[in-house]
């Protein structure tokens, strides 16, 4: 059975959405902890609420950006973690870490990559510049991290439309809960059954028939 570390900062929605498909049998894998670089974060109370070992564990605590990455993987390795989930982790983890866990740390972002991702594009800032824009069609994507930021090889995207009369708020809870809730279970339970390849840049999808199922797109 694989060991998931889950990173989260905020109220950890895409965190319990991974919960519920562990308990119902549709992801094979455990959550051996989660950690947050935000005290109050929801999603440590979430974690404990589900006897899952829960830490606070912030970069202000060391001296400077390597020493605090250092203790990360340490701290996962010694835990023999196998993959790291980011949902919605606010920090950018640097080249060192990414090469120490090369295509096992995935993420989940608000839209359909490349377009809306980079510098400053989380939370309602992507879903402000997708309705400033004018597109019509939005949705989610989960990626392989490298040192590039949401520019890691893409694992599956789904897709939405855009209202007209959507706000960045209901465009954010729309996004969440017809496609994040729905899409990262269902790559994390690829990759927890060894059913994705990575080759250089290109994904390969070892089960056809879950993408069908889903109406994911995999690129």
């Amino acid at each position: 059975m694989k060991k998931l570390a889950v990173f989260v900062s905020g109220s950890g929605s895409n965190l319990q959405a991974i919960i519920d498909a562990i308990k119902n049998g549709e992801i094979c894998a455990q959550i051996s902890c989660v950690i947050s670089n935000k005290k109050d974060a929801y999603a440590l109370e979430r974690a404990r609420q589900n006897r899952i070992e829960a830490y606070y564990i912030s970069k202000k605590d060391f001296p400077n950006e390597i020493e605090y990455e250092k203790y990360l993987v340490n701290f996962l390795k010694s835990r023999e973690i196998d993959y790291i989930i980011l949902a919605g982790f606010l920090y950018i983890f640097s080249e060192y870490f990414v090469e120490e866990f090369k295509n096992r740390i995935v993420n989940i972002h608000p839209s359909l990559l490349p377009a809306f991702g980079g510098k400053g594009m989380y939370g309602l800032n992507v879903h402000k510049s997708v309705i400033e824009y004018g597109v019509k069609v939005t949705g989610a994507t989960v990626h392989f991290v490298d040192s590039t930021t949401d520019g890691g090889p893409i694992i599956l995207q789904k897709a939405i439309y855009v209202r007209d009369d959507d706000t960045p708020e209901s465009l954010q809870k729309r996004v969440l809960e017809e496609v994040e809730w729905k899409i990262y279970p269902v790559a994390i339970k690829l990759l927890c059954e060894d059913k994705i390849e990575v080759i250089g840049r290109k994904v390969i999808i070892k089960d056809k028939e879950i993408l069908k199922r889903w109406e994911l797109r995999h690129d």
